[in-house]
Formats: structure tokens, C-alpha cells, sequence
């Protein structure tokens, strides 16, 4: 059976609105996307993606960078097992097996953006980790690309992903920092500045930072 989200349809919540806080901690969180209503998975969020949620006690919009995914079945004592079937094959034979899995992935927090008290204006974004996190059953979305071009005007954001444990932390920096990069239409003087960040981050560990910069602008 399908865990018991709140009841309502796909139609009545907006495209961005992907998933679910379901454990949280002071650095990081994870969620778990929403069921969509037909037969599919739900769609997992790109490595290193950005994503938001609110902390409603604080009213701090919370934002974060996607560095882990899963989707395992939900009963945890049975593994799922190879069937040799398509996914429209499964749709057609096996249509239970949709609402046998769940989809999680694990948020590092790099920042927030402050309530502004004119409800109508942005508030101020700051670098660094919020004072409490998303709590559980908050909802989680996708950034919008001018939030993230927003948020990335300063840089000290990179500290903090360079710092992710259990993550591949090099790939990690470059798929975040590759987004941003495409989304501000290869603005190469902020990709130059991202990489001089790097190197100060890293210590002159100039092969790593060759690396990392590879990745983004290959």
C-alpha cells in the first residue's frame, strides 16, 4: 500500500512541488517524492539540483542541493527483484509494483532567504546554515532558475557543499555549480570568479580544482 500522504490530486498542487520532508537534521534533510497518480515512478531530481522548503515557524524559505537518491521498496524486509519486464509491460502485468516503492533523496542545506516583513519584496539571502531546518512533512520544490541565479550572486555557498560528508563532494560542486552556470546563459566572468573560490577553498589542490572545473565546462 501506498504511504499516507495528504489527499489530494496532482492537479490541485503546482509542477514544482515535488516532495516531502520525512527526516530532518541541522545540516541537512530527506525527503520523499510524492506518488503521481498514473501508473510511473515518481521523477527523481538530478544530482546536485537545487531545491527549497520552508521552515513555517521562522518563515525562512530554506534552500539546498540534491546529493543523494533512492528508490527501494517499502517494505524494507523484502528487495525488489529483476522481473525482465518493460515499464509498460509492468504497467500491464504487474500495476501493483508502482505502489510498492518509494522515491527519497537527501538535501544538503546551503543557505536561506529571511521573511521580509513587506510580504511583496524578497528577503535578504544568507550563505549559511539556517538556525533550524525544514521540519517533517514540509513541502519541498524545485528552485526556480531566478531564485537560483539569485541566490548564487555570492559564492560562499561552495564551503558548504565542499564539506557534505557521505557525498562524492568534488562531482557534487560541479553539477551545482554547472546549473548555475547554464542558467546564467555562460556568464564566464561569474565561472571564473566560482573557480577562483575554489581554489582558495581548496588550497592550491590545483588537480582536484581541474577536476571539478572538467566536469562543469567539459
Amino acid at each position: 500500500m501506498r504511504l499516507p500522504f495528504p489527499t489530494f490530486s496532482t492537479s490541485q498542487r503546482s509542477q514544482q512541488h515535488i516532495a516531502e520532508v520525512i527526516e530532518t537534521a541541522t545540516t541537512e534533510y530527506l525527503a520523499q517524492c510524492l506518488e503521481p497518480e498514473d501508473l510511473s515512478f515518481p521523477v527523481m531530481p538530478a544530482f546536485g539540483s537545487w531545491v527549497k522548503s520552508k521552515d513555517e515557524e521562522s518563515g525562512n524559505q530554506v534552500y539546498g542541493v540534491v546529493y543523494h537518491a533512492t528508490t527501494s521498496p517499502i517494505d524494507s524486509v523484502h528487495r525488489a527483484r529483476a522481473l525482465g519486464l518493460t515499464l509498460e509491460e509492468l504497467r500491464e502485468q504487474q500495476p501493483q509494483i508502482f505502489a510498492m516503492l518509494k522515491t527519497e533523496f537527501r538535501v544538503a542545506i546551503v543557505g536561506f532567504e529571511s521573511m521580509n516583513p513587506e510580504r511583496s519584496q524578497p528577503g535578504k539571502i544568507y550563505q549559511y546554515i539556517p538556525p533550524r531546518p525544514p521540519q517533517i512533512h514540509q513541502a519541498v520544490y524545485e528552485c526556480q532558475p531566478d531564485e537560483i541565479v539569485n541566490f548564487s550572486q555570492e559564492l560562499d555557498f561552495l564551503r558548504t557543499l565542499l564539506d557534505v560528508s557521505h557525498a562524492p563532494v568534488d562531482s557534487l560542486v560541479a553539477a551545482a555549480v554547472r546549473e548555475i552556470y547554464q542558467l546564467r546563459k555562460l556568464d564566464r566572468a561569474w565561472l571564473i570568479e566560482a573557480g577562483r573560490t575554489l581554489s582558495i577553498l581548496l588550497k592550491d589542490d590545483y588537480d582536484r580544482l581541474r577536476i571539478i572545473l572538467k566536469q562543469i565546462h567539459p
